[in-house]
């Protein structure tokens, strides 16, 4: 006879999640903090009752079907209790006595109109910081029972010094160094809120001053919520530790900011000039190993500098990957050209670089990108080329490439370009002007994307 399964969250953070009284707990801080499994785990308490149900949220539904993600995970616990799963029209489960938990999405902030009327007894956010201050408030609305569950939310998050959820769980939070205040985790915090201001109080009786009309328009006190905030950090998940030890190492080679949010739980820092690149992590070399795969990326403009303009320059960087794994940084260019000039130096820096080197460039979106996607390639006729529309924000893109300098896989040829490259580069992204940084992360990602996947002008 097979034994019983047993289901318990982790001794730690988890437990302490799960046993919160909190209207409103937020939980995580960190990657692999067991965030997922903690949420998926709470509505179990209450699925011997057929009138419960709870809806989990993710900002789009591609992310709540991600490989690893809610659905995917909620597969291997779901069943365990006898759940049975719907697919379609939505994903849910249902369980023997009836209680269903559900998954959806509010990608834009209209979505949360589909849930007009609803009454959500549980409310479950996976990565709260993706979504709106809007849609969340709009939510707790819906946060309504008739099932006999008191309604409460539960959330998880990685940081985001600049989103909402920080100013949020602002208390839980040491002001100086960005992490949570281990004193703090589970603690309860009370607040009302009135119109767009949240009004804070460590106990629910100093918040009886606040009132509202009630049904028959006399003034009555709002009854406050609470809030609690608990962190977590990969080594509090004994369990993926032991299941995937090498899971740390790539949190480790994350680049320095994102590496401190989601391996430290860092909550104020943010890309800032000196964090995402320093000349002393390249070493500077005066000859070109042999046998690199090489790429220069492209970041253009066509405005010429003249007095009392300061127009983005066109910028290309040469970069190669070595067959031990390393890159170089072999040649930069920047400057300022009109339209014509542009087309000039595309033209004679590939001919100077040969045919060996790819040429990746960035596409304008809309119509007017592709007729100058066109001309480019007729332009560099011959060429191995490859013409795309930037995906994902200047520092991401910049991100890969942070990485591997910070951990001294990149080197740099000796020229009279290094002192403007290396002082652009440690500028990013406060200074004005980002155009190295763009070439620079175009010729890498390039490299590190499918070789095979290019254009050959013809």
């Amino acid at each position: 006879m097979t034994p019983p399964t047993t289901i318990r969250p982790q001794q730690g953070p988890q437990t302490t999640f799960l046993a919160s009284s909190a209207d409103i707990a937020i939980y995580g801080g960190a990657a692999g903090g067991g965030k997922t499994w903690a949420l998926l785990m709470e509505p179990l308490r209450h699925v011997a009752n057929r009138q419960f149900g709870a809806v989990f949220f993710r900002r789009t539904l591609v992310q709540v079907r991600n490989e690893g993600g809610l659905w995917d995970e909620s597969e291997k616990l779901y069943p365990l209790i006898g759940a049975t799963p719907r697919v379609a029209p939505d994903l849910s489960w249902t369980f023997p006595s009836g209680a269903a938990v559900s998954f959806g999405h509010l990608e834009h902030d209209k979505t949360v109109l589909n849930w007009q009327g609803a009454q959500i007894p549980l409310i479950c956010f996976d990565e709260l910081t993706h979504f709106s201050e809007k849609q969340f408030w709009y939510m707790v609305s819906r946060n309504r029972s008739m099932s006999g569950v008191r309604p409460y939310i539960r959330a998880t998050c990685n940081p985001d010094a600049d989103s909402w959820v920080a100013r949020f769980i602002a208390w839980w939070l040491d002001p100086v160094t960005g992490l949570a205040i281990p004193e703090r985790s589970g603690v309860l915090r009370w607040f009302v809120r009135i119109g767009d201001t949240i009004i804070w109080a460590d106990r629910p009786e100093d918040l009886a001053q606040h009132t509202a009309p009630d049904e028959l328009g006399e003034q009555k006190p709002i009854p406050p919520k609470s809030v609690t905030f608990i962190p977590a950090k990969l080594t509090d998940n004994r369990a993926l530790m032991a299941a995937d030890p090498s899971y740390i190492a790539n949190l480790m080679a994350l680049p320095t900011v994102e590496r401190e949010r989601l391996l430290g739980g860092n909550w104020k820092i943010r890309p800032a000039a000196g964090l995402l690149f320093q000349r002393g992590w390249c070493q500077v070399v005066d000859v070109v190993p042999a046998g690199a795969r090489w790429v220069r990326g492209w970041d253009l403009a066509g405005t010429p500098k003249i007095e009392g303009n300061d127009p983005d320059a066109t910028a290309g960087t040469k970069m190669g990957k070595l067959p031990d794994g390393r890159f170089i940084v072999a040649h930069h260019v920047a400057g300022h050209w009109s339209p014509s000039g542009v087309e000039t130096l595309l033209k004679n820096t590939a001919s100077a670089d040969g045919h060996e080197v790819e040429i990746s460039l960035p596409q304008d979106p809309g119509q007017a990108g592709k007729a100058q996607k066109s001309s480019l390639a007729k332009l560099l006729t011959g060429f191995n080329v490859r013409i795309t529309l930037e995906s994902g924000d200047k520092v991401t893109r910049f991100g890969p490439f942070s990485a591997q300098a910070e951990a001294g896989n990149v080197l740099v040829l000796r020229g009279a370009w290094n002192e403007q490259w290396f002082a652009a580069l440690e500028g990013f992204p406060d200074a004005a002007h980002d155009d190295d940084a763009d070439s620079t992360s175009r010729a890498f990602n390039a490299l590190i994307n499918d070789p095979f996947d290019w254009y050959v002008g013809s």
